[in-house]
């Protein structure tokens, strides 16, 4: 028993030995004064955040103050459409200090470099910034569609959805696009067609001259009226600068010289013929949505067969119908070749269509944004219908069978729903119009405004104004900075706004004011954003808030 106590008592005093040693120790650690533990940040970047490159840096180089997990993390940049520019992998130096991607070619444009490593002690670190190479074109929304900023007219907005108070002005596009596809139509179909008989050559004749006066007629009321929309409010002295000095003016007078000549054309041969198509064409071509698109020159020549396809099919369809009420004989056998032609030539619609589709939206997401989608949509559905009534009227004539009168109205009440449409969704924005970002919230701690002008990819100018109470004073530390919502594994930007005199008389009593301002490429891709300001006061306290806004 007495072994038993001594054994206890000794393992006691081993025990509380050990504890008094323990203790002793980490008092002399917690005395001794130590070095922070820091975790990772980056050091350096090449090319810098926010600079201007004349050319392509052959790569991009990170460099950390620390050491960085080899094997984990990823490091990539990023064009004006959010799309990686290269499947290189990023590799790390001998040191683990750096991260080096090899970038392709680039061309000019704003470019988002986008980092997430892991450092040596485990610390994840993220964070993004941007650079530009030569001159990026300003961002493409709504307002490249609008005629009155050729005239230096403020104070109208782009049309980007259908209204009521344009009524008549649809109601004229409409009927100018339906007389322009129908005289380019006929005119292709009386070069198309050299053996003809004599009753297709007199139909032709006949439905020449009818299309070449409601082309000129309805052109001059599409000028006249699109013209009075323009200029609506302004002095009648702004008429001859329209027509005169800007582009849209310069190629309504060309169209309008065109639907003259068009008469004298038809008495011409065949290659004067095309040359006059042509040119009608090329004018439509490049008075819409395709010139203002990259590259301007194949989305232009992309408009130019969408509309020539389209002219082949409703010319050879008016003919048909022609001949039909007069001999369905001769009818069924122009037919024939009708359905071959319309069948390549709704392929090249389509085919065309979804080239423009594809170049004219940043993604499809936009199709369901405006009018022009919906619209899009519509006319797609419609033409899966001309396919079927189509390939049915070609198997039909094929087995030498006439066309049925119900299966010609189905194709000719198509055409028109295809034509009213294809007319309007023409005159519409494609793309959506950027408002500027204007957000104030009001609060007992702090007032805030954030401005983003204009608010597109590219180069804006972004303006943050804190208000903190005179008891408060000035903040030590304003932070912006934007986050993509549309890809939330990027790191945030970091905007480098810089305080400014602030003209704006905007007060607050108790409130003292502070302004900053930047001007850069800090939004360098459509989508959503959060811009988020860190308010910093002398006493370290730390005000956060956030605005989530959008831009196309």
């Amino acid at each position: 028993m007495t072994e038993t106590r001594r054994s206890i008592t000794t393992t006691c005093k081993s025990f509380f030995t050990l504890l008094t040693v323990f203790m002793m120790i980490a008092v002399m650690l917690l005395g001794i004064p130590g070095k922070a533990e820091a975790h990772a940040e980056l050091e350096r970047a090449s090319p810098e955040a926010n600079t201007r490159l004349d050319g392509t840096p052959e790569d991009v180089e990170l460099t950390f103050n620390e050491s960085i997990e080899s094997q984990v993390g990823s490091l990539e940049v990023l064009d004006s459409r959010s799309n990686s520019v290269t499947s290189n992998e990023p590799v790390t130096s001998q040191d683990r200090k750096s991260l080096k991607l090899q970038l392709p070619k680039l061309g000019e444009g704003v470019y988002t470099v986008a980092y997430q490593v892991i450092s040596a002690d485990g610390h994840p670190i993220s964070g993004s910034y941007v650079f530009m190479i030569g001159n990026p074109p300003e961002g493409v929304d709504a307002s490249a569609f609008d005629p009155h900023q050729a005239l230096g007219h403020e104070g109208h907005s782009a049309s980007t959805q259908l209204s009521t108070g344009q009524f008549i002005l649809y109601a004229v596009r409409i009927a100018y696009y339906a007389a322009l596809l129908f005289a380019v139509g006929l005119v292709f179909w009386s070069v198309l067609v050299r053996k003809r008989s004599t009753l297709i050559e007199e139909t032709m004749k006949k439905w020449e001259q009818l299309a070449m006066r409601a082309l000129l007629v309805s052109a001059l009321l599409y000028v006249f009226i699109h013209s009075r929309e323009i200029l609506k409010d302004y002095p009648s002295s702004e008429y001859s600068r329209l027509f005169l000095s800007t582009s849209i003016g310069h190629l309504w007078i060309g169209l309008l010289v065109l639907a003259v000549i068009g008469f004298a054309v038809l008495r011409f041969s065949r290659p004067f013929k095309l040359i006059w198509a042509a040119a009608i064409l090329g004018v439509e071509s490049w008075s819409g949505h395709a010139v203002v698109f990259k590259p301007k020159l194949l989305t232009v020549l992309l408009d130019f067969i969408h509309l020539a396809a389209g002219a082949v099919w409703a010319g050879g369809l008016v003919l048909v119908l022609a001949l039909w009420f007069s001999d369905r004989k001769e009818a069924g056998r122009f037919a024939l070749t009708f359905s071959r032609a319309a069948l390549l030539s709704i392929t090249l619609l389509v085919l065309s269509g979804v080239g423009m589709t594809l170049l004219f939206l940043p993604s499809l997401k936009y199709l369901f944004y405006t009018s022009w989608g919906t619209l899009l949509l519509i006319k797609t559905g419609v033409v899966l219908l001309v396919l079927v009534t189509g390939g049915i009227l070609h198997l039909r004539t094929r087995k030498g069978e006439l066309p049925t009168t119900s299966l010609l109205r189905v194709d000719a009440g198509l055409m028109a729903v295809i034509i009213a449409v294809a007319a309007l969704f023409t005159y519409v924005s494609p793309l959506p119009a950027n408002e500027p970002v204007y957000y104030h919230k009001m609060g007992e701690d702090m007032h805030l405004t954030l401005q983003i002008n204009p608010n597109k990819p590219g180069v804006n100018q972004l303006i943050a104004r804190v208000w903190l109470p005179d008891k408060v004073g000035e903040p030590k530390s304003v932070l912006l900075r934007l986050r993509s919502a549309d890809h939330e594994e990027l790191g945030p930007i970091d905007v480098p706004i810089q305080s400014f005199v602030d003209k704006e008389l905007t007060t607050f009593d108790g409130y003292i004011k502070t302004s900053y301002k930047a001007e850069g490429p800090f939004i360098p891709f459509a989508g959503r954003w959060i811009a988020e300001v860190r308010v910093m006061d002398k006493e370290d306290n730390e005000i956060v808030r956030t605005y989530e806004f959008r831009n196309y």
